[in-house]
């Protein structure tokens, strides 16, 4: 067995190691919450953070096919439904935070927001358009659908992936550091399957 090839037994490893580190950013908040060591302003905190690990785990989604590619390897593809799910999940508890935690159900409110700020504005779109990706993660609604249909709607990862970079980046308001860094990780993404794609037109 080699990295390359990994056999069924490494495989299950690696997806239970996978599943374990993709929790711990939310163990690690609930510690901090436990202790009461959530800062000043615990809402924005969660908020902040929930936030930051749902577009980690989208562009590492987004990496698995580039990796796949350039490496020659086929198991991180085994990975990709786990790490989605994962991007819905921390998604979740985002909206969720700011739903409940931050506006109480004051659905004016937040009809409001999503009119008034930008940041909201496109941040809203993409977590609705997760939605649909998440309920159709499964083999049977890929059968379902048909491996085109299924294929066309989860391409929308990508106009998600956009909403997310640009949502975290209006959010911010001096330190650009951290979406900066996103926005050109996803760009690099981008090309890589720009680059495929154009490889794929010029064959036929």
């Amino acid at each position: 067995m080699s990295i390359k090839t990994l056999d069924n037994k490494a495989l299950a490893w690696l997806e239970i190691t996978v599943f374990l580190l993709a929790l711990f950013p939310l163990c690690k908040l609930g510690l901090s919450a436990y202790l009461d060591d959530l800062g000043a302003n615990p809402i924005e905190k969660i908020t902040r953070t929930t936030g930051y690990w749902t577009l980690s785990f989208l562009l590492i989604t987004l990496m698995i096919t580039p990796v796949r590619r350039l490496s020659g390897w086929s198991w991180p593809a085994r990975l990709r439904r786990m790490l989605g799910l994962f991007v819905f999940f921390y998604g979740s508890l985002h909206f969720l935070t700011y739903l409940v935690l931050d506006q109480f159900f004051d659905w004016i409110s937040i009809v409001n927001d999503i009119v008034k700020r930008p940041y909201i504005t496109v941040g809203f779109p993409a977590f609705i358009l997760l939605i649909p990706l998440a309920i159709t993660s499964t083999n049977r609604m890929m059968k379902r659908l048909g491996g085109k249909r299924w294929r066309t709607l989860h391409s929308l990862i990508y106009l998600i992936a956009i909403g997310g970079v640009v949502h975290y980046w209006w959010l911010v308001k001096k330190d650009i550091t951290n979406p900066l860094a996103f926005a050109l990780l996803l760009a690099v993404l981008l090309g890589i399957r720009l680059i495929y794609w154009l490889r794929g037109l010029l064959k036929h």
